[in-house]
């Protein structure tokens, strides 16, 4: 007998994780199954404890989700199709993974909990798998996430290509401020040395930055590397990940931008499971895990008690001041007209491109207020280091 983790929700849509013995896993989810239980994943308890594989990237595996989905309409078996795609399969980590999971289905665990068992792999893929299986239909799930992750990641693509332009302009400031403090800096100390004439205020205290850059610039380089290094350790913690995303939201152009991209992941997740028949409770947990903002996800859990007291997802949602109001009146009036899934729809699209426009609208405004920052900081050092010898110019002049 085997021990295993098994992952199931109740009649009231409670999750829970229990440790259990049996011969196999499908012998174990099969009492479950048949005991009124929705079963989630059920993985060998040594699994647990055994070191965690990287993280699988997205687009590789959207793209292997693609030829999953043709080569199972083609009628090819499903373990057939995953040694086909494992052995033409050019990611290590995702190929290593993938033959995990034949090995798994091979001595008779479900597909939903071989590729749960695997890490990295997206929670609502597991769980749109687990109702594809309940349901009998696994191509229609497939074509459901395929059509998920693909637009996901298109929407994601479209925000980082559109945060390229003000990363490079702060770049470029970090660099010519490094190489104005630690090359043109100290040769003009020289110079004005060499004449042994007063100098203003402010070229002196540029002379004395550049001379403490070029001694202690190393120093302070490892200092803010490592500074910066146990600030990303901190920020994967419970506490710092939930301090700096409720900073974040609450910033003035950021902070708006960043709910309503939360707000359409969620809606477009949320609308995913239920259209795979997944019952409310279990899909508001797993969208919850699937948002990055922590605010938010806190927010979703805390109406997943609501919601099991029989009152509606909007009310839920609106009791917790995060979502905003035209968020939780579209799911109301879903709700109203029994269509939710297609108006979560609705909502992520209609989000999504109020991000779009938002962003835009914001990146307007930084970029010229970084190109006006950078030309004042360079014209205020160029000045001082130059107001020395237009002193001496005029007073040569004078003469």
């Amino acid at each position: 007998m085997t021990e295993f983790v098994i992952k199931l929700a109740d009649e009231r849509g409670r999750i829970q994780e229990q440790i259990h013995a049996a011969a196999t896993a499908e012998e174990l989810r099969l009492r479950f199954t048949q005991a009124g239980y929705l079963v989630y994943s059920v993985k060998p308890r040594s699994v647990l404890a055994s070191g965690r594989k990287k993280k699988i990237k997205l687009d590789t595996f959207l793209i292997f989700n693609q030829q999953f989905l043709t080569l199972i309409r083609a009628g090819l078996p499903i373990l057939s199709g995953l040694d086909l795609l494992t052995a033409g399969q050019k990611d290590l980590n995702l190929k290593a993974q993938l033959e995990d999971v034949g090995t798994r289905v091979r001595t008779g665990e479900s597909l939903s909990s071989a590729f749960d068992a695997q890490s990295g792999v997206p929670i609502i893929y597991t769980t749109t798998l687990l109702a594809g299986e309940r349901s009998g239909n696994l191509e229609e799930v497939l074509q459901r996430f395929v059509d998920f992750q693909r637009m996901s990641l298109s929407f994601t693509k479209k925000l980082k290509s559109a945060m390229v332009y003000p990363i490079v302009l702060v770049l470029m400031v970090i660099a010519i401020m490094i190489f104005l403090l630690t090359f043109v800096i100290p040769r003009f100390a020289e110079l004005y040395e060499q004449l042994n004439t007063p100098l203003p205020a402010i070229t002196v205290f540029l002379l004395n930055l550049g001379k403490q850059a070029q001694h202690y610039g190393i120093y302070a380089a490892a200092v803010f590397a490592v500074a910066i290094y146990i600030f990303f350790r901190w920020l994967k913690t419970d506490t710092g990940n939930q301090l700096v995303d409720r900073i974040r939201i609450r910033l003035p152009l950021i902070g708006p931008v960043w709910l309503k991209y939360q707000v359409a992941l969620f809606s477009r997740t949320l609308s995913t499971l239920l259209t795979g028949g997944l019952p409310l409770v279990p899909s508001l947990e797993t969208a919850a895990k699937s948002i990055n903002s922590r605010q938010t996800a806190l927010a979703v859990y805390a109406s997943v008690g609501s919601v099991r007291e029989g009152k509606g997802l909007a009310y839920s949602l609106r009791q917790t001041k995060i979502f905003p109001n035209l968020a939780t009146e579209m799911i109301e009036v879903g709700e109203s007209t029994g269509a939710l899934p297609a108006m979560l729809n609705s909502v992520a699209e209609f989000f999504e491109e109020d991000v779009q426009l938002s962003l835009a609208a914001a990146m307007s405004l930084i970029e010229p207020i970084l190109l006006v920052f950078m030309g004042i900081v360079i014209a205020v050092i160029l000045i001082s280091l130059y107001l020395p010898i237009f002193s001496l110019g005029a007073g040569g002049l004078g003469q």
